[in-house]
């Protein structure tokens, strides 16, 4: 199984899609093992797909391109402008808002960063902020998206560990909010000495508040709905991926009147392409997993960890360093596909709530996006920007201390995690 990670880490390094150095390594393990059928491999590719709980993952994805294309991003904007527009920082302010009220619409950070770096980027640019800052805070400000449900990351999670979705997706509400919380006062304490200003002269009055909110009340609604649909059995997590599309495209013809025919064509274009990549990557880890599994590679670092120490919460931390560096050099939804079923059982065993780890896995896996030296969001940004990572490494320094000290603080203290699952489903 060595030779199969080296040559995993090496396809990477060379610049190979995760995809195909994950299906092309994972292959070679069954050249080593010649006494397995070499049948194997196509079979686990396919059977790896045909779980029924995966349909909500393209499901949802595309319903976040529906939503897009519907004109609900434009009304989020306004409404995050109104919200955040008077504090210190602006743009910057406006923008992890932003990045926190589209939660309930992509469920996706690296696409809720390469929007912000098209919309509200190049106007932060021209009122003086530097690209490195600006890249930084439009990459980090997006973590908080795939915690607001629905998060395409807790469905992977939740399908492949069988935890339930649904408290997934209210165990991440709370810590969003928080996130949003705690890099609202990093921008105000960074914007304060760089000298940034508001980009509004006065804070909103109530009247201009709840016509902002009435605009974005469709994008508002559909998390709770979906919370609503999850927590009273009307949805399982698949069927309410199919609710999540027809409610995008009722929003977007009857509602806002602005999906016609050419965006409704661009949102399918664009989901083909997006729902492609993941379910090929999905397809493909599978012939990586059964490799982990034959090779007992989860009992093993189970008893490796185990073996440092028995204190939970300095496991959990081992944990959480390992997934951060890992996160760094390995696409965040492998990570999830290929780790949870090493350390769910871990954390189980540990005494730690599944939803609760779930939160804290999917987090910590999401911050490798926006860190070198392969972070997908951070080059998204990057690359619309015309920043050099150099620069984004330096100046966002300080957004991810802050995630980094929000993510100890939820392994510390689960009740922020658990605190609206127990309430809204019961313990």
């Amino acid at each position: 199984m060595l030779l199969v990670v080296g040559v995993f880490v090496i396809l990477l390094l060379l610049g190979m899609p995760v995809a195909f150095a994950i299906g092309i390594a994972g292959t070679l393990f069954f050249a080593q093992h010649l006494e397995l059928p070499f049948t194997i491999p196509v079979q686990l590719a396919v059977s790896q797909t045909q779980n029924f709980a995966l349909l909500a993952v393209p499901l949802f994805i595309l319903s976040g391109n529906f939503m897009n294309h519907a004109g609900i991003t434009e009304h989020l904007l306004r409404l995050a402008t109104v919200l955040t527009g008077h504090m210190r920082g602006g743009l910057a302010q406006v923008s992890v808002a932003m990045s926190t009220l589209m939660g309930g619409v992509s469920g996706s950070c690296i696409a809720d960063a390469a929007m912000e770096a098209r919309v509200i980027g190049p106007e932060m640019l021209k009122r003086g902020f530097s690209r490195g800052y600006t890249a930084g805070v439009l990459s980090f400000g997006s973590l908080i998206t795939p915690m607001i449900p629905p998060g395409i990351g807790f469905i992977l999670y939740g399908t492949v560990g069988q935890v339930s979705i649904g408290r997934l997706f209210a165990g991440g509400i709370l810590p969003g909010l928080i996130l949003w919380i705690a890099l609202a006062i990093t921008v105000s304490l960074t914007a304060k000495r760089r000298g940034y200003r508001p980009e509004r002269g006065a804070r909103p009055s109530a009247l201009e508040v709840g016509a902002a909110a009435l605009g974005s009340v469709w994008a508002i609604l559909f998390p709770i709905m979906l919370l609503a649909g999850l927590r009273f059995g009307v949805f399982t997590p698949s069927e309410i991926g199919s609710f999540a599309v027809i409610y995008a495209v009722a929003v977007g013809v009857l509602a806002y009147r602005r999906l016609g025919w050419t965006e409704f064509k661009d949102a399918l274009e664009g989901s083909t392409v997006d729902i492609g990549a993941v379910m090929f990557l999905i397809a493909l880890s599978g012939i990586f997993g059964y490799g982990i599994v034959w090779e007992r590679i989860p009992e093993l670092i189970s008893d490796t960890m185990l073996g440092i120490t028995t204190n939970p919460f300095v496991t959990m931390v081992l944990i959480v360093i390992f997934l951060l560096i890992a996160g760094c050099f390995v696409d965040g939804s492998v990570l999830i596909i290929m780790l949870t079923p090493i350390f769910l059982p871990i954390a189980t065993q540990l005494g730690f709530d599944p939803v609760h780890f779930g939160l804290v896995f999917v987090m910590t896996i999401t911050i490798g996006n926006f860190t070198p030296p392969v972070g997908a969001a951070m080059y998204a940004v990057c690359s619309i920007l015309d920043c050099r990572v150099d620069d984004y490494t330096s100046e966002s320094f300080p957004f991810l201390v802050t995630v980094g000290l929000v993510a100890a603080g939820l392994v510390f203290f689960p009740n922020l995690v658990l605190f609206l699952p127990d309430l809204m489903f019961g313990k």
